[in-house]
Parts: structure tokens; C-alpha cells; sequence
């Protein structure tokens, strides 16, 4: 209750410490942060989505020109249900992706790893890693003549209206215009288009075989007789496609209004061709064929600008007009462009991708570590029921993490890092070590309960915070001679640190004792009551190590601070008194000294989006505004926040949705605080210049 209290009373302070303050102009916020491209670039794609389902288009506002963005932002067409696995012709077993490790807790553990194995052992392992993989389910495209080149497009003028959820594209080819607007149904894997232009170009529908590789836009055009489409269902203004992929089958409706005839141009390659100035069409893919009949596009165009302007307007927003600072704009941007991509593609049914569904990275497969980074926000932004519809996955694979929990000789679950929707475990030499993705499930669960304390929540998440819970405490090692708990057997979130001797790692000493607080309350709040041996663990879990003032990687590396290893990747220590709240374990001025010398001396060339975002929660809950503001605007390469909105990290990450996320969160803290923080806006400087207006947030833990 003090937590609804103290956001209510702080949504109409700001910075300037005004009493009231006027609504934010919402759709005036949104609008003039659209996106606007000019010209073919291919880092400037833009996307539609809905959270199962995204589409990225090109200058032309289909798929027109794939291969000028195969090595950008590519244009990709992905739904949460579209994988694909390549025939597994030598029957490899799971289990012979696992070896044998022995850290010292009185029992053997299997892990599904990379580092041993050789011959089959390691064909198995790379076959489970690429497998399954994400589809590029079909390119959608203006079927041009072919001696028609990008360069010929003309005066191109294209805006995403994030407000209404339509891309609206024109450009001239020989002196005639050509306008398209591209939108996704909020409730369906389902494109909306409309085409006009003197010169009728057609709509090309072309269907790729799978490359099942790391990056690139997933398409194989060489492989033509490895796959089919066929017509399986055809009248005057529809027709039904259905794909085959080795054992895969999925399903394309397409429907249209006005004139027009569908042909099979090629194997793989079909057209639209319109009959009259302006096609209206639209293009749903499903997993099973589809039956019935379909309201009017123009209705279902109406479905998409209702579905937006909900979306603003229920949420949270911070408008940044006010603020002096030349820095505001920029961040505001970022700000709004973020809140539009994670909604379209981060918000399914499953954990997302670090690249969404825009194209694959890690074989489209999620990372479990990243599920705070993705999603946390939408609970503190005021869309708890994004967050929701993705946690409901982790009690689909229940019966894996607890299997894996139990292999390693651990109670409860043990979540997995690196997976698909199946849960299977995909064999890794870091990321099976890992172990920060375990927590993540109660402090999701608990920003759940704080947006709607009921006991409807209480009973759906309760079993797995106290099986993830379980799982943690019977990970934890007694140190009889120090009469203490440590984390060993691991790879902490600053992965330069080596499994075999790494323990006490900061950020994860201080997310087992949050955590492991965090299910006591949730057993209390069911009448379970707490267990005694857990309050035992919280009390005795070792205290975070330092050296000279200054807090270690992990009490196993006294070097950290003379180590090239140590000073690069995540500065993870700043997340145990950031992303988690002050605890016992660590000391205010020593994180204080710690946040400075990373500030100095941090190899910043070589770490990840959203570890500005760390940085900057960090600095805010020290007291230090300039700096939070300052990491969140950092001028570095990981970073980059392009036009479309997406945080370029290098040639092989060219999004990094996380890097979204995460800025998302720290805005949230920077604006509404945190538990016990009384300060307005606590994450901006109080020199005049950051009068920052906010609505809808929700405080951090």
C-alpha cells in the first residue's frame, strides 16, 4: 500500500518541485519522436509487431530491396510459434551434449557444454545449438521490373506514426508517386497494406529456405528444391499458401480488395497484381490453415490505431519538452522509440530474442539472463500485462528446469540460459554456467504483484518463486570455517571470470539475498510461512569482497583492479547496488569508489547496451544524478541508439534489444525512485536544467 501511495503522490512532482502539473500532450510526446527516412540506409529499416509477431520493411514499405539490409537491419518476418530444426539424419540424443563437473559440493553435475567435447560428442553439441532455429517466414515485397534499382526511387519520404502503428512510405519512380502505408494487427501474425500509384507495381510473396546460421536475415535462396509452397485454397479475392520445410508446415492467407490476379511467378514465388490504382491487402501467417470469414480491412486498419493509441495512452510516459539541458532531446527520443519496440518485439508468449523478431542472433534462440532486461519495464511503465503474458512460458517448461535441477543434484528448478520455446537447454562453455538468470523469475513475479496485489497473483507464480527459490538455497555452499554461504561452480554476469575458480561474485551474492527475501515474503503473503533454514542463508550469505576501497569481480580475482580481464565486459558490481536495491551486504561509500574508478578507468570499448543503463541506476540510487544522466548518454559504440530506435552494439549485433530495455527501467527509477526514496525524480540533477515531467510510473524495489 505505500508503494501505490508514495507513486501516487509523486505522479504530479517534477524536478522544479512544482505541486501539480498539466497532462502530458501524449500523442504530441509520441509524434515528434517518429522516425523519418530519406533514403535506402541499411541500418534505417522500420518495424510493425505486435509482441508474437514483427515485420521489417525497407524505404519502400515492404520488402523490396532484402539484400541492401541483409547486413543491417534486416527484414525479417518472424512470429513467436516459427522454428524450424534441419533433419537430424545421425539421431543425436540430448544427452550427449553433457559432461561431467565436480565443484567441490559433495556431488557430480551435468552440464550441456561446449568445452570438452570432440568427434560426435561435438557434432551433437553444435546440431543442438543451431537447432531449432528462428524462420524468416516470407519476404513481402513491390514486385518492380528487374532493371529497376534502388537509386531509381526518388524524393523517398517515410514516417513510422508510432501513434497510430502505421509506416507510411512514398518515393517517385519515373515521375509517378508510389504510396504505401504498413501496419501489424494487434491480435493477429497478420500484415495490412495499401498500395497507390499510376504505375500498379505488384506484390511479390517470395519464401526462403532456412540458413539456420548465427546473424545475417536468415535466408537461403539457393535451396529451392529442399522446400514448396503451394496454393491450397484460392477464390477472386484470397488465396491460402501452404509452406513445407522439412518437417515444418505453416500457413499463408492472403486477401485483397479491388481488382487484382495471383499467379505463381516461380517455385517459391508468387505475385499480386493489382487491376487498379490502389490494392489494399493483407497477409496473415499461422500455423494451422485458417477457416472464416474476415472483417473489412478498412476495420481491421481501425483495429490498429485503436490498439496504438490504447497503448500510450494506458501506459506510462515522460516528456522531457520542459528541460533545459541540449542532451533531452535525445534521450526523450531514445525513451519513446524504446517503449514502441519493446512492445512490438519483446512482448509474447515466449521470452524474446536479444535481437527481437527482427533476425537471429544465437540461432533465434532467448537468453534467459536477458528477461529482466527485456521485460522488467513493463511493469513499471504501466503494462504489467506484457509481463505477464510472458511469464506464464516458464510453467510450460517446468518439467525441463526441474530435470535439470536434478541432474546437477540441486532442488527445485534450475532455469535454463540459453533456449526455445521447448525449454531444451542449448549446450554452451559460458552459458550453462550462468547462473544470474535464476533470480529473475521472483523479482519479476514480485513487480507483478506490486502492480495488482492480489491473490489471483499470489496463486498463478507462487509454486515457481518457491521451486526457483528452493533451487538457489540448495545451490549456496556452507563455508563451515567461516561460518558463511558462497556462490561457487559459476560464470557471474562479467563473463571474463573463469568457472573453475570464480566465486563470490558481487552481483550475484547480492541478487540471492534480495531474492531469497523476496520468496519469504511471497510465503508469508500465501500463509505458507517462512522457512527457517532460508532466513538462515539470508542472514549468513558472504558480504560482498573489496580491496583498497574498492569492491572485487568476485572475491576470487584480488586483481581486478590490475587485471586487463577484469576491467572490461559488464561492470557487474554496479548492479548489486542498482538493478538491486542497498543491502547488508555492501557498503554506500565503497560502491561509491567503486562506481567512480569504473567511471574513470573502465574499458568502456568493450561492453554491452545495457550496461549504461546499470550504470546509471547505480549512480542514481548514490546520490550522484550527473553521472546517471551522463551513462545513460555515454558516447560510446554500444551506445548508439539509431534512427529506427534500435541500440546498434557492432557489425555482427546490429540491435540489442536489451540496450532498450534497460534504459527503460532506469528512466523509471531515475523518475519515480525506488522503496524508501523520498527525492523527486532522484536520477536527474537539480541545477534547473532537467524538468522532467512524468505519469503512470511505478518506484523500484
Amino acid at each position: 500500500m505505500r508503494n501505490c501511495f508514495y507513486s501516487l503522490c509523486i505522479l504530479f512532482v517534477t524536478a522544479c518541485g512544482a505541486e501539480k502539473q498539466t497532462p502530458i500532450d501524449r500523442e504530441s510526446l509520441v509524434m515528434r519522436n517518429n522516425p523519418h527516412v530519406t533514403a535506402f540506409d541499411s541500418l534505417s529499416s522500420l518495424s510493425v509487431g505486435n509482441g508474437e509477431f514483427a515485420m521489417t520493411v525497407d524505404a519502400t514499405g515492404l520488402q523490396t530491396f532484402p539484400e541492401i539490409y541483409e547486413k543491417g537491419i534486416p527484414l525479417g518476418t518472424q512470429a513467436q510459434w516459427g522454428w524450424h530444426s534441419f533433419v537430424n539424419t545421425e539421431g543425436y540424443k540430448h544427452k550427449e551434449t553433457l559432461e561431467e563437473y565436480d565443484f567441490g559440493r559433495g556431488h557430480k553435475e551435468l552440464y550441456a557444454t561446449q568445452a570438452k567435447g570432440k568427434g560426435r560428442q561435438s557434432d551433437a553439441i553444435n546440431w543442438f545449438r543451431a537447432n531449432p532455429h528462428r524462420l524468416h517466414l516470407g519476404m513481402v515485397g513491390l514486385e518492380l521490373p528487374e532493371t529497376v534499382r534502388p537509386s531509381d526511387l526518388q524524393e523517398i519520404n517515410q514516417q513510422l506514426d508510432m501513434w497510430k502503428g502505421i509506416i507510411k512510405s512514398h518515393f517517385l519512380l519515373n515521375r509517378q508517386s508510389v504510396d504505401v502505408e504498413t501496419a501489424c494487427h494487434p491480435d493477429k501474425d497478420k500484415i495490412i497494406a495499401k498500395v497507390s500509384s499510376s504505375l500498379r507495381p505488384g506484390i511479390k510473396f517470395r519464401f526462403p529456405y532456412p540458413t539456420g546460421e548465427w546473424g545475417g536475415d536468415g535466408c537461403d535462396w539457393s535451396k529451392n528444391d529442399l522446400h514448396s509452397t503451394a496454393i491450397v485454397k484460392q477464390s477472386s479475392q484470397s488465396v491460402t499458401l501452404e509452406r513445407k520445410i522439412d518437417s515444418t508446415t505453416y500457413y499463408i492467407a492472403i486477401e485483397w480488395e479491388g481488382k487484382a490476379d495471383f499467379r505463381e511467378k516461380a517455385k517459391n514465388y508468387f505475385v499480386l497484381e493489382p487491376q487498379e490504382n490502389t490494392v489494399v491487402f493483407t497477409c496473415s501467417f499461422t500455423e494451422e490453415m485458417g477457416n472464416g470469414s474476415h472483417p473489412a480491412i478498412s476495420q481491421q486498419m481501425t483495429e490498429v490505431t485503436s490498439h496504438w493509441e490504447s497503448f500510450w495512452k494506458k501506459g506510462a510516459a515522460v516528456d522531457f519538452s520542459a528541460c533545459k539541458d541540449p542532451r533531452a532531446g535525445e534521450l526523450e527520443r531514445r525513451i519513446v522509440l524504446s517503449q514502441y519496440l519493446m512492445a512490438i518485439q519483446c512482448a509474447g508468449t515466449t521470452p524474446p530474442q536479444e535481437t527481437g523478431l527482427t533476425y537471429n542472433s544465437w540461432y533465434g534462440k532467448f537468453h534467459l539472463e536477458m528477461i529482466w532486461w527485456h521485460q522488467a519495464h513493463f511493469a513499471l511503465w504501466g503494462h504489467p500485462e506484457l509481463l505477464d503474458r510472458t511469464l506464464g512460458w516458464y510453467e510450460n517448461v517446468y518439467p525441463v528446469a526441474k530435470e535439470i535441477a536434478e541432474r546437477q543434484g540441486f532442488k527445485g528448478v534450475r532455469w535454463m540460459k540459453m533456449t526455445d520455446p521447448s525449454g531444451m537447454e542449448a549446450p554452451s562453455s559460458i552459458g550453462s554456467f550462468l547462473i544470474w538468470q535464476q533470480p529473475h523469475f521472483i523479482y519479476l513475479a514480485e513487480l507483478l504483484y506490486r502492480a495488482n496485489p492480489s491473490p489471483e497473483v499470489i496463486r498463478k507464480y507462487n509454486k515457481l518463486v518457491q521451486e526457483t527459490a528452493e533451487f538457489m538455497y540448495s545451490f549456496a555452499t556452507y563455508d563451515e570455517a567461516n561460518d558463511r554461504y558462497i556462490l561457487k561452480g559459476l560464470i557471474p554476469a562479467q563473463e571474463t571470470l573463469r568457472i573453475p575458480d570464480t566465486f563470490n561474485s558481487p552481483f550475484e551474492l547480492s541478487y540471492w539475498h534480495c531474492a531469497m527475501k523476496m520468496a519469504q515474503e511471497w510465503r508469508e503473503r500465501s500463509g505458507e510461512g517462512r522457512k527457517p533454514e532460508w532466513d538462515t542463508l539470508i542472514e549468513k550469505i558472504s558480504p560482498l569482497a573489496s580491496k583498497d576501497s574498492l569492491y572485487l569481480a568476485a572475491e576470487s580475482a584480488p586483481d581486478t583492479y590490475t587485471n586487463d580481464r577484469y576491467i572490461s565486459d559488464h561492470p557487474a558490481v554496479l548492479g548489486a547496488w542498482g538493478i538491486l536495491p542497498a543491502s547488508r551486504l555492501a557498503n554506500e561509500n565503497v560502491m561509491k569508489n567503486t562506481l567512480h574508478w569504473i567511471w574513470d578507468n573502465w574499458n568502456w570499448d568493450h561492453t554491452w547496451g545495457w550496461d549504461y543503463p546499470m550504470t546509471a541506476m547505480n549512480a542514481a540510487r548514490l546520490g550522484e544524478p550527473e553521472k546517471a544522466v551522463g551513462a545513460l548518454l555515454m558516447d560510446k559504440r554500444t551506445n548508439t541508439y539509431l534512427i529506427n530506435g534500435h541500440n546498434y552494439q557492432d557489425e555482427r549485433l546490429r540491435l540489442y534489444l536489451p540496450g532498450n530495455g534497460g534504459l527503460l527501467t532506469a528512466i523509471a527509477m531515475m523518475c519515480a525512485g525506488w522503496d524508501g526514496c523520498n527525492t523527486p525524480n532522484p536520477g536527474f540533477p537539480k541545477d534547473g536544467n532537467w524538468n522532467v515531467k512524468w505519469e503512470g510510473l511505478q518506484p523500484m524495489p
